[in-house]
């Protein structure tokens, strides 16, 4: 087994981490069938026109853009899989990179996170969404303010703290970008819960890993445990993501990089994608509720300054993006977990599909979603173009 130490965070480009070897076809048929909890079939057997899904490889090796230096040059994805009703049906990698490699996720893992904030409230560890955060931190109460002390668990979760947060304002790349501030503070909730208030909580959407890393904190304080071993626990056991699969790092001050830190296999990823699809369950068993996963999923507040052509996202739920798509005439919806670099995790309940999108595109700030837009759209039309009778296969 390979093993690369990694000394930053997942917001910086791709350092690789290696699991069990996992053999891939070269062909554009089923995907490789392994001991992972997945079945797979070839895309024509689960509704999915092959020439379109096939074409994925070749469509985003060819794609190019614009860098921050103004050059012309071509995108870097890494990696894609695609899921249609629970099967696994394609899987391509690019470069170096294969399905045995986890892959730094970014801010997906504000997602999974969401998802352990779920977990964490079905148990009664975490009583309350409206609970003030401020009492799960007595220690930094000289921080505390009348306004500040109406912020609850839920602003966490909606991004909608209040707090003043200039996260977009340079790039991740820059060490003067507050992320990089925050992940080298001594105490990093301290740091956050410094901040003055731009805002009235609870009133407008405000991209904050800040906020995203307090809420890390409470889970590990409602659950005892740490952020890993609640994570193994709780989600990755039971979805059969095993260890060696994923990782979770540490910011550079030792702490747990809750808005950023996790590396998954695409497939693996791909799981969480299908546990949010299936309201909750995976095989039958009920992870999470699907309570929460419809509430985690649905519209919390209309988006600011990112609901545009790069993101096609126009609504945000807990720590997830809600998204449009259109095809021809009609209007698809989406869920999606969205990092830094291109990746992306879309979830398509009307079309019972998952796709995951790996990419190292870190130099495309603020716009680097082509290679998961271009990926997507093609995935849609597969899905909706496949014969005659190509609506008979959506998921009713």
């Amino acid at each position: 087994m390979r093993m690369i130490i990694v000394l930053a965070l997942s917001l910086m480009p791709s350092l690789a981490f290696a699991a069990g070897a996992i053999a891939i076809p070269s062909t554009c048929g089923a995907p490789a069938a392994v001991s992972d909890g997945w079945s797979v079939a070839a895309p024509a057997k689960e509704g999915l026109d092959p020439g379109l899904i096939c074409s994925i490889g070749s469509a985003l090796k060819a794609l190019t853009a614009v860098n921050v230096d103004g050059a012309v040059v071509a995108l870097h994805p890494n990696g894609v899989v695609v899921v249609r009703h629970d099967t696994l049906v394609y899987e391509h990698y690019f470069g170096n990179w294969d399905a045995d490699t986890v892959h730094p996720i970014a801010s997906i893992s504000k997602s999974v996170v969401a998802l352990l904030a779920g977990i964490a409230s079905d148990h009664g560890w975490l009583k309350r969404v409206n609970a003030r955060v401020f009492s799960y931190f007595p220690g930094d109460s000289d921080l505390r303010s009348q306004a500040k002390d109406s912020i609850t668990v839920r602003e966490l979760l909606t991004m909608s703290s209040g707090f003043n947060w200039p996260e977009l304002a340079v790039p991740y790349s820059d060490p003067s970008n507050i992320v990089w501030r925050m992940a080298r503070a001594s105490d990093p909730y301290r740091f956050v819960l410094a901040r003055p208030l731009a805002a009235t909580p609870g009133t407008v959407w405000h991209y904050n890993s800040g906020g995203v890393e307090l809420l890390g904190d409470i889970l590990m304080k409602v659950t005892h445990q740490p952020l890993d071993k609640f994570a193994q626990q709780a989600l990755f056991g039971p979805l059969g993501i095993r260890d060696g699969d994923w990782v979770w790092v540490r910011a550079p001050n030792g702490r747990f990089a809750a808005y950023g830190g996790l590396y998954l296999l695409p497939r693996g990823l791909a799981k969480i994608g299908q546990l949010v699809l299936n309201h909750g369950a995976w095989h039958g068993h009920q992870i999470v509720s699907a309570k929460w996963i419809n509430e985690m999923t649905s519209p919390q507040l209309p988006l600011f300054g990112l609901a545009d052509a790069n993101f096609h996202v126009n609504s945000y739920g807990y720590l997830w993006w809600l998204g449009r798509s259109r095809v021809g005439d009609r209007e698809i919806d989406w869920i999606a977990g969205i990092g830094h670099g291109g990746q992306k995790l879309y979830i398509v309940p009307s079309l019972d599909l998952v796709i995951v999108v790996t990419a190292s595109d870190y130099k495309f700030f603020p716009a680097p979603g082509l290679v998961g837009n271009t990926a997507l759209d093609i995935v849609l039309r597969a899905a909706l173009e496949h014969g005659p009778n190509a609506t008979a296969s959506l998921k009713r």
